[in-house]
């Protein structure tokens, strides 16, 4: 059974920087891509960043030069690293694995202005 936890969510001011975590278990990890996705309040769940199994990395325009999406196959964990955050980045983060619909608890990045 595939389990995702996602961690490293915070408040900060707009300006800062957050690591965002994602550890994975019940699958082989390294054999697949893997997404970052933010869902805000009152809107819909969208794709942030990615990663494929051969560590090819795709970003929305939004946080394209501010986020960098990584991973450790050997601790079946990738990473968001978010810096100059801005107020618009406030949601909550999941990660999820290509192809499979399982989604992790979230965590929650608050951006003050």
């Amino acid at each position: 059974q595939v389990r995702l936890v996602e961690s490293g969510g915070g408040l900060v001011q707009s300006g800062g920087s957050l690591r965002l975590s994602c550890k994975a278990s019940g699958i082989n990890f390294r054999l697949f891509g893997m997404d970052w996705y933010r869902q805000a309040p009152g809107k819909q769940r969208e794709v942030v960043a990615g990663i494929s199994a051969s560590h090819d990395r795709t970003y929305i325009d939004v946080v394209k030069g501010r986020f960098t999406v990584s991973r450790d196959n050997v601790r079946r964990t990738m990473f968001l690293q978010m810096d100059n955050l801005m107020p618009e980045d406030t949601a909550v983060y999941y990660c999820n694995v290509r192809g499979k619909d399982t989604w992790g608890q979230g965590t929650q990045v608050t951006v003050s202005s």
